[in-house]
């Protein structure tokens, strides 16, 4: 059932009209109960806590949803970005239109900036709104490149919380396009891979949306230019098939940027749902209130830690407090529980055995994955060099190669980041006993352009024979025939140079023009074999180093985040063995007194705890 066009449209001010959000979930609750615990925390003297809170808030501070834009050459990505927000703030023509990644964000009015790069320095520089079109890498000042260009757009569907990042076409003048892009896939919430209904999806698109899917937990993909193409619903039933065969299960919209504009124009409600921008519209909102569910579930779980950690101390007193005798016992308990707890601090504690162990055999299993997949692509490279003479078809043999090494790198690093996650449950195992550990972020994935070879693979010979060489060969080679068939007939009485002679010189000649293109082909095969393997090592050599470093950094990151839980459960249990104690030796006059202020601690402990708990989305 279709719905009507004003279902899902707002004004916005100047007449046209863009797709309505539901209201931005009030973050103002999450806000006042990070305070409220931080204030707790704070007066409790556990700074360690209050750090934890400080990141919680972070993520509370931007709530936007991150939605990048990829896809290959000439798609539609940039028109569909500019038809999303009702402005022409990306540039579209025939040419390769995006030229450095463009991010379009909510402002109060129109405005735009470049950040300039060299080396590890960035500024940013102010650019007039007329000029963001011309904006190139190598627009910047001095010797600075542009990294990285943002435009402000006064439009609702932005301020709603939604950022869209529009970026280079995948399989442009360089490579390092398609790298580039799969590196920033991580860090984003949201993808929208953009294809047009010309063909079905293709193998290197398939591969492409296969590790983005690896990488981000909402991914749809979006068919454009449907207005073009009769053809276009057979267009997105392949599309379907191919994904099925796959197993990729992610949104596959079809839609009309040029349609979605007519009908902003006209006001017409048929039109704009022919366009399949509500579908569109509809994914986004449902990625905004996932963003919004997925950052209230972690302030909850941040808060409840905390709160568990502040009342255990309170609650150990309290018992004592209340029952003298049995707090001897309760000073044991959690003597022995912060001895387990100081265990997990030692080198040798199960988790650091797990850690290390893990990444050992991450590294080797990464390296061995890595060297699978680029011999693979070796092979085949060298099988397609073998059918035929390789200088006819170096340059796309060439693309391809480069377009399977990207595609094999890119899937080693989606393994190694689902692998790095594996192994960060594994060793939050260890930590069940004493506390509920959440897991730190790893950003393992994403292949930056400086992984792969900047300088592309060493031209070959295309092995073109002028007349005068080959006249050269021919002769060279009839030259034995002509002289030896020349002597034997001459004993008949016939002279050097014969017609049987000049027969036998053609057909040797021949024969040597044979043997030495042959020849010429079989060197080109083996030029081609060597400069295929010198790629494929110079990929291995570089992704080899980058992949170590990116794992010792995991590495790093885990072992900090254990240690970090590790003490703060320590401090926890030490605070409460040493209150348990206080309260036996606390004279029976004071323990009145003492108890009702830790249960109006405990109980605004309580409201806290119910309060992060109100947060978890229903």
């Amino acid at each position: 059932m279709r719905k009507k066009w004003a279902d899902n449209r707002m004004d916005d001010g100047n007449g046209s009209q863009v797709p309505a959000f539901p209201a931005q979930l009030a973050r103002a609750d999450m806000v006042a109960i990070l305070d409220r615990a931080r204030g707790i925390a704070e007066a409790a003297g556990r700074a360690d806590l209050v750090q934890r809170l400080a990141l919680a808030g972070e993520r509370v501070s931007d709530p936007r949803l991150r939605v990048i834009v990829l896809g290959q050459l000439k798609q539609g990505k940039s028109r569909l970005i500019n038809t999303i927000v009702n402005a022409d703030v990306c540039r579209v023509g025939d040419d390769e239109s995006t030229a450095v990644p463009t991010v379009v964000q909510y402002g109060e009015t129109t405005s735009a900036r470049m950040t300039l790069g060299s080396g590890d320095s960035t500024r940013v520089v102010p650019v007039p709104i007329t000029e963001i079109h011309s904006v190139t890498p190598g627009s910047g000042h001095g010797a600075d490149d542009v990294i990285q260009l943002e435009i402000d757009v006064p439009s609702p569907t932005l301020a709603e919380g939604i950022v869209l990042i529009d970026t280079p076409g995948v399989g442009g003048r360089t490579r390092r396009h398609t790298t580039s892009a799969l590196a920033s896939v991580p860090g984003m919430d949201a993808v929208l891979w953009v294809t047009d209904a010309s063909q079905e999806f293709t193998a290197p698109e398939m591969s492409f949306v296969r590790q983005v899917v690896g990488l981000c937990p909402a991914v749809a993909c979006v068919v454009t230019k449907t207005d073009l193409y009769p053809h276009w619903r057979d267009i997105v039933a392949a599309d379907h098939a191919h994904m099925n065969k796959d197993e990729v299960n992610v949104p596959l919209l079809p839609v009309s940027s040029l349609m979605r504009e007519h009908a902003v124009k006209a006001q017409d409600q048929e039109l704009n749902t022919e366009s399949g921008f509500p579908d569109l519209f509809a994914f986004l909102q449902h990625s905004l209130t996932n963003n919004e569910a997925t950052t209230r579930r972690s302030v909850s779980f941040d808060v409840a830690a905390v709160v568990d950690h502040l009342r255990m101390g309170l609650t150990a007193e309290l018992e004592a407090l209340r029952d003298p005798n049995h707090g001897m016992d309760l000073v044991d308990r959690l003597t022995s529980a912060r001895t387990m707890a100081d265990q997990l601090r030692n080198k040798s504690a199960r988790w650091q055995v797990t850690l290390n162990d893990g990444i050992a055999d991450l590294v080797a299993d990464i390296d061995h994955d890595l060297r699978d997949r680029l011999r693979r692509v070796t092979r085949e490279a060298e099988s397609a060099v073998d059918e035929g003479d390789p200088a006819r078809n170096w340059d796309e043999l060439c693309a391809w190669l480069e377009q399977q090494t990207e595609t094999a790198v890119g899937d080693n690093f989606v393994w190694a980041h689902e692998r790095a996650v594996w192994l960060a449950e594994r060793v939050a195992e260890h930590f069940v006993e004493v506390d509920s550990p959440d897991l730190p972020s790893l950003h393992v994935a994403g292949v930056d352009g400086s992984v792969l070879p900047q300088s592309p693979l060493s031209g070959l010979d295309v092995g073109k024979v002028g007349l005068a060489q080959k006249v050269l060969v021919g002769m060279r080679g009839s030259y034995g025939g002509v002289l030896m068939i020349g002597l034997v007939t001459s004993l008949a009485g016939m002279a050097l140079i014969n017609p049987i002679s000049i027969g036998a010189g053609i057909v040797l000649g021949t024969k040597a023009y044979r043997e030495d293109r042959s020849h010429r082909i079989d060197q080109r095969r083996m030029n081609a074999k060597t400069a295929i393997r010198q790629y494929t090592d110079e990929v291995s050599f570089q992704v080899n180093k980058e992949s170590k470093d990116r794992l010792r950094s995991v590495h790093r990151v885990l072992r900090d985040h254990f240690e970090t839980i590790a003490d703060q459960t320590i401090r926890s249990l030490g605070e409460s063995v040493q209150a348990a104690q206080q309260a036996v030796a606390t004279a029976v006059q004071e323990r009145d007194s003492r108890m009702a202020e830790i249960e109006r601690h405990l109980a605004e402990l309580d409201q806290v705890a119910r309060a992060a708990a109100a947060l978890e989305p229903q």
